[in-house]
């Protein structure tokens, strides 16, 4: 029988010892992985809880862009959290009242409107672009009230102008409800086409989100031009009197 020395016996007792220490302190700093998931679930309801808190200020300020942006975080980000079913509640109502309301800003900002000296007189004008054709062959349509000229309705274009012989027709459409249009040339040569009936055609563009127009060019092009009205203010085209 082999016999150790009661030193050694000692030492290798400390030895185990400390392993065991190591191994529960190994134990204690790796939790279980049923204890690591529901660590991970509390943080993430935390965040989800936190973000629906940031979505309800916005709703309480009414600010639908920012509501939005959170609201389809939220659901994308925790699906299945109370936070995501709380929003679900309210945001396509606010998904869908953001979208009018872009729609509303973009059509008011096709619309210009200005006042200034004109030819001896001063002139206010109500005008936009064109969104068929666009770019450096747009149509601008212009609503103008002058000192000395009245009020007046004609296309703006480029290059050489319309074809109209004498009192023209263009066809037109109001929101797809055909509205034809008696139209002429001015006498100064300008590369322009003036709506013979200002008054109704502004009334009838008024209740109008959409008019289309079929026109001819002078350099042999057949043009539709589309104008997406529905966002004018009348309220911003400033009357000037007479002189």
């Amino acid at each position: 029988m082999i016999r150790m020395p009661l030193r050694h016996v000692l030492v290798a007792s400390a030895a185990c010892g400390w392993l065991l220490l190591a191994a529960c302190s190994q134990d204690q700093n790796n939790p279980s992985p049923q204890d690591a998931a529901k660590a991970q679930a509390q943080q993430m309801a935390a965040e989800a809880n936190q973000e629906l808190q940031s979505y309800r200020q916005m709703l309480g300020m009414k600010n639908d862009e920012m509501a939005v942006q959170l609201g389809q975080q939220i659901v994308q980000q925790f699906p299945n959290s109370p936070a995501a079913k709380e929003v679900q509640q309210t945001l396509p109502q606010v998904e869908q009242r953001w979208k009018e309301e872009s729609e509303k800003h973009r059509l008011a900002a096709l619309w210009t409107y200005q006042v200034g000296p004109m030819e001896g007189g001063t002139q206010s004008t109500a005008s936009l672009y064109s969104t068929r054709p666009s770019g450096d062959r747009a149509v601008r349509l212009v609503l103008r009230r002058h000192t000395q000229w009245g009020q007046s309705v004609f296309l703006f274009g480029s290059g050489h102008g319309f074809v109209c012989k004498g009192n023209c027709v263009i066809q037109a459409k109001f929101d797809d409800k055909p509205h034809p249009l008696r139209a002429f040339l001015p006498t100064t040569g300008e590369p322009a086409m003036f709506i013979r009936d200002d008054k109704p055609f502004i009334a009838a563009m008024e209740k109008a989100k959409r008019i289309t127009m079929d026109v001819e060019m002078q350099d042999g092009d057949k043009l539709e031009l589309v104008f997406e009205t529905g966002g004018y203010d009348p309220s911003k085209w400033q009357p000037v009197g007479k002189k």
